[in-house]
């Protein structure tokens, strides 16, 4: 009976267990989540003291919520696995939601005819693979567009190419290696079109060593034509980086 008993509450204690809360996000995973929601969903820092703590847990809810919504998750509004592993992917670094990114309206270039400028090159490349890489991922939109791409060497060109690290001469900072990749505007007067790649992360031209050039700049000249993110998964503007083997890479 005594054996009987002891087993009964080992029972119980494994429900308990197994019926127990799921752990809770760690402050490194919360910060991530915080400035990931800043940076792509519009998360905005909360001054008013008095119910800072209370407005901010709601904010930041409604933020995952609209996350998991954009990525076609469980929508719970909390930071579980599948949203955490999706933070922490290497990606785009123009926001998902076009109202909170320079895509208001339908901005587009005002002629069919564009030029192009690499203004510097990355020490992971050779030059002509850089100029490869650019030209190639310019003719995947100009095949499916009216436009035409021409380069030029000198002076302003609509599509300023760079590479750069941390703080780089526009308002978004790069973050370091594997997380923000590149950021492109859109068309607009003055810094449109320009397309920024993170030199901090290792590009290449065909290896699955680092990430494929040309495939992170097909997608941000997406951004420099005006397009926003796609949530389709396989698409070229989804915001998260992919190796493709498909008609993109060949």
């Amino acid at each position: 009976m005594r054996i009987h008993r002891q087993l009964c509450f080992l029972a119980s204690l494994v429900l308990v267990i197994r019926a127990g809360p799921i752990s809770q996000p760690s402050d490194k995973d919360e910060a991530t989540a915080e400035h990931y929601l800043k940076s792509f969903y519009n998360l905005t820092d909360l001054t008013d003291e008095t119910t800072a703590v209370r407005r901010e847990a709601s904010q930041m809810t409604e933020k995952l919520k609209e996350m998991q919504k954009f990525f076609g998750f469980k929508v719970t509004g909390k930071l579980d696995k599948e949203t955490m592993e999706m933070m922490k992917k290497p990606r785009c670094g123009v926001p998902d939601v076009a109202a909170y990114s320079t895509f208001k309206g339908k901005p587009k270039w005002q002629t069919n005819k564009l030029t192009y400028r690499i203004v510097n090159y990355t020490p992971d490349m050779s030059v002509a693979e850089v100029d490869t890489s650019m030209e190639k991922a310019l003719q995947v939109w100009a095949k499916v567009t009216p436009l035409k791409f021409t380069r030029i060497n000198r002076g302003t060109a609509d599509i300023m190419i760079s590479f750069g690290t941390r703080y780089h001469g526009d308002a978004y900072p790069f973050d370091g290696p594997e997380g923000t990749l590149a950021h492109a505007f859109a068309p607009s007067p003055a810094i449109g079109g320009d397309a920024h790649f993170d030199d901090d992360e290792f590009f290449t031209f065909r290896s699955s060593r680092g990430f494929v050039l040309f495939l992170v700049a097909a997608h941000e000249f997406g951004h420099s034509l005006g397009l926003s993110h796609s949530n389709v998964r396989g698409a070229l503007m989804f915001p998260t980086y992919t190796l493709m083997c498909n008609d993109y890479t060949s």
